[in-house]
């Protein structure tokens, strides 16, 4: 018979409701259970596209001996960590303490009231790598609750004591200038491999968020280190297995210091992140490498991660047929037999070998540069590998929808379109944004997940900020006033229910339920903190709409992060872009009347610290007062709001972009 978790949307639920754990939800149901009962609870957190997360379910949920002893001494609660992020970072905390290190699948024991007690990440059913077996781990841990009840007790109030300790407040004395920004990039500097690009040895994850503040800070400093630093990582990735070569778009992150070998999930928000700074770096440097892989990225997505509703899905496994990268590795047999007599020439392109450059296989990946005889071939040899491909068993997709990743994405497709010329993608980015204002906010309140026609869950801190930044990215593109006023109306419900007084934004709001712990985030990790994506938008916002409580707001996030900035600077790649923002000098243009004319001009230039607003619109702070000169369109360019002359010829508001 299936547990509870039948009732379930989340993907990653569902593959557990046939397990003989009686599992239950996170909810009032699980919980009462607990204190009726006074049973310690048993909490497992992970997610549909995590390999180690299968892994355990095999060995361990799915046995009924070790089932047995889950459903006699504890409670069972299993939690999707995409859908409950709330649940994850407070557990996660505190497995971090206990252990110094955290990962999913993440395995808590918590008393009846859900203070921790005791966690860990995998286990393996019984002993081995080093590790205890997971039965050894619930006998002991079910034998301390009998025996000794009051250590354990004692032991967990440390534990919540110290996560609610972990607060943070402003500082009104700290410094905001560009000496954090400096600091940061001496911190990435140090961490940087010269030869394959990134930061640190393996794992590699691709670092996004860096990559965009190098270009960043090259722009505002002339520093051609930054420039090479984020060139090469984008280089090495581009050509990597950590890059699908035949499909396009990223995978999770290398598990090699060289980018070859990835773990082979592909994840939403990675992708828009890097389809973002690869637009970014296109634009800084021209390269037409890093267009095409923002192209390619995007494309996947369309193509393989977009729902007919327009939403975008979230994960693809890095499974398929049981067998981590399946989907995506071939035999030089296998690729002979596809490309036929360009095979061996292009073998050599790929690294495609005999023996394999993995288990016995081959991850294609770019070991030269080709000259452009040879591009037709390359592109068609993509093809005919990709139809090819497309007859295997394709790994599993998690088809849930979630607010935050799809506003990361929205902001994606809407500067694609803007500064690749790609006017589909426009298209893409109205009916996603469309989607989630019908569906996700009720006018008053956002959610953060959607499966099977159901929006649930209250939404978090990331789900507001990263919605804002699309929709004025959606403005940015269109100059539509709905998208602009639609992110007014997120925003401002945003700092009511999120803003600590003392500083920062909660992770969730003023009517969620009631946790172990509130808590407020301010570091960058796989995602940019909602704190960060707050303080970049809101910033940019008050330049169009001169919204000085905006302004305030992101002033007292920095002030309230600024001593963990200092300390671990290459910590807060989106934090840094905001300011860079901030530190200024900043661009503000209005283009008053039709701005067409001026549009491919402004848009082939890479100005990170600007804002734009057009029409004449009155609503709009920035395009008021501010008139057509000799009733012709008019360009108006201003820096940190002191404005040059207007000017209706495009050579003219040219000359001004370009005089800085």
């Amino acid at each position: 018979m299936p547990n509870q978790l039948i009732n379930e949307t989340s993907p990653y639920l569902l593959q557990h409701a046939d397990n003989p754990v009686d599992w239950y939800a996170w909810g009032p149901e699980a919980l009462d259970r607990a204190a009726k009962e006074d049973k310690p609870i048993l909490l497992s957190i992970g997610y549909s596209a995590c390999h180690w997360c299968h892994v355990m379910e095999h060995e361990s949920f799915e046995d009924r001996s070790i089932a047995e002893i889950m459903n006699r001494y504890f409670v069972n609660i299993k939690v999707d960590r995409e859908e409950r992020p709330d649940l994850d970072q407070i557990y996660m905390a505190a497995v971090q303490m206990m252990t110094g290190s955290g990962g999913w699948p993440m395995t808590v024991f918590l008393l009846p009231t859900g203070e921790p007690i005791f966690g860990g990440t995998y286990f393996p059913p019984d002993d081995r790598y080093g590790r205890p077996g997971f039965r050894r781990v619930l006998e002991t841990i079910a034998e301390a609750y009998r025996t000794r009840r009051a250590e354990l007790v004692e032991n967990a109030k440390g534990f919540r004591e110290h996560l609610t300790r972990q607060t943070f407040r402003k500082n009104q004395r700290e410094t905001i200038d560009s000496s954090l920004l400096d600091l940061a990039y001496r911190a990435m500097g140090s961490r940087f491999d010269p030869r394959e690009g990134g930061f640190g040895g393996a794992p590699k994850f691709p670092p996004s968020m860096s990559v965009d503040f190098l270009l960043r800070y090259h722009h505002r400093t002339g520093d051609e280190h930054a420039l090479h630093m984020a060139t090469l990582t984008l280089d090495k990735m581009a050509y990597g297995g950590i890059y699908d070569q035949v499909g396009g778009g990223f995978h999770r992150y290398s598990t090699d210091d060289h980018w070859l070998v990835p773990h082979f999930e592909k994840m939403l928000y990675d992708n828009a992140l890097l389809a973002r700074v690869y637009i970014d770096a296109f634009r800084a440097t021209g390269d037409r490498l890093y267009k095409r892989i923002a192209e390619e990225t995007l494309d996947f997505i369309v193509r393989e991660m977009r729902a007919p509703n327009g939403a975008f899905y979230s994960t693809q496994d890095a499974d398929s047929e049981g067998v981590e990268g399946k989907f995506y590795v071939c035999t030089l047999d296998e690729f002979r037999n596809v490309l036929g007599n360009d095979a061996d020439l292009l073998a050599n392109y790929f690294d495609v070998t005999a023996h394999g450059n993995w288990e016995e296989t081959n991850i294609l990946h770019v070991t030269h540069e080709i000259d452009e005889n040879l591009q037709t071939k390359v592109q068609d040899a993509k093809k005919k590998l990709y139809d090819a491909r497309e007859k295997r068993v394709k790994p599993g997709r998690d088809e849930k929808v979630l607010t935050d990743w799809n506003g990361l994405m929205l902001r994606a497709f809407a500067e694609a379109a803007a500064y690749l010329g790609r006017d589909e993608y426009r298209a893409v980015a109205e009916t996603n944004a469309d989607f989630i204002m019908n569906t996700m906010w009720d006018g008053n309140r956002l959610l953060h997940s959607y499966k099977d026609g159901r929006a649930r869950f209250n939404g978090y801190l990331d789900d507001y900020a990263n919605l804002i930044d699309g929709l004025f990215a959606l403005y940015e593109l269109t100059f539509d006033y709905k998208w602009l006023d639609a992110a007014v109306r997120v925003g401002d419900r945003m700092v009511e229910q999120f803003w600590d007084p003392d500083g920062g934004f909660y992770f969730t709001g003023k009517d969620h339920e009631s946790l172990l712990t509130r808590t407020k985030d301010f570091f960058d990790n796989a995602t940019p903190s909602g704190n960060s994506v707050a303080a970049d938008v809101l910033l940019r916002m008050a330049g169009v709409l001169d919204r000085q409580d905006y302004r305030q707001t992101a002033e007292e996030i920095f002030l309230t992060a600024a001593g963990l900035l200092k300390q671990y600077a290459s910590g807060f790649g989106r934090m840094l872009a905001a300011l860079d923002f901030y530190i200024g000098p900043s661009k503000e243009i209005a283009l008053i009347g039709s701005p067409q004319q001026f549009l491919s001009t402004l848009r082939n230039h890479y100005m990170p610290r600007s804002v734009i607003a057009a029409g004449s619109d009155e609503r709009i702070a920035l395009l008021r007062d501010r008139p057509m000169v000799n009733g012709q369109p008019t360009a108006y360019l201003c820096e940190n709001f002191t404005c040059k002359q207007p000017v209706t010829d495009v050579a003219a508001f040219e000359a001004q972009l370009n005089a800085g």
